[in-house]
């Protein structure tokens, strides 16, 4: 089951899928953003840690992007910032990227496409998470 938290800096999830756990939070980036233009700039730190008993590899990644009018926008491609880790058991991965929005509000939820060292593929589950402007859901 994902767990979804509001911390003071931003939103964050968590999920774990056959032992990958997918952790993840997102701050606003105001300095970078330009409201007037609808131009709104969010950064995702991502922590990947295998918390399960095989070692498995990251191949690809899913990213499902909706806006607040609910425009919804898919995002597929090979590893993360230009990198597929293996995670061995007890071992993590983490990294920064970028979202930018045309509104104030948005979420994002998806999927890294795994492969076990035996060649298994599953999916870990990237539980939904919140983009907002400080104080635009109050």
């Amino acid at each position: 089951m994902p767990d979804t938290t509001t911390t003071a800096r931003g939103f964050s999830s968590t999920a774990t899928t056959r032992g990958i756990r997918v952790e993840v939070r997102s701050t606003y980036l105001s300095d970078r953003s330009s409201p007037r233009d609808s131009s709104y700039l969010f950064a995702y730190n991502v922590r990947i840690s295998n918390v399960g008993s095989e070692t498995a590899q990251l191949i690809s990644r899913e990213w499902i992007i909706t806006t607040a009018e609910g425009e919804v926008e898919r995002v597929k491609g090979p590893g993360v910032v230009g990198e597929q880790p293996v995670l061995a058991p007890g071992a993590s991965f983490e990294y920064t990227s970028y979202c930018p929005l045309k509104t104030s509000v948005g979420s994002m939820q998806g999927t890294y496409q795994m492969v076990t060292a035996n060649g298994e593929k599953f999916e870990a589950q990237i539980a939904p998470f919140t983009l907002a402007v400080p104080n635009a859901l109050n």
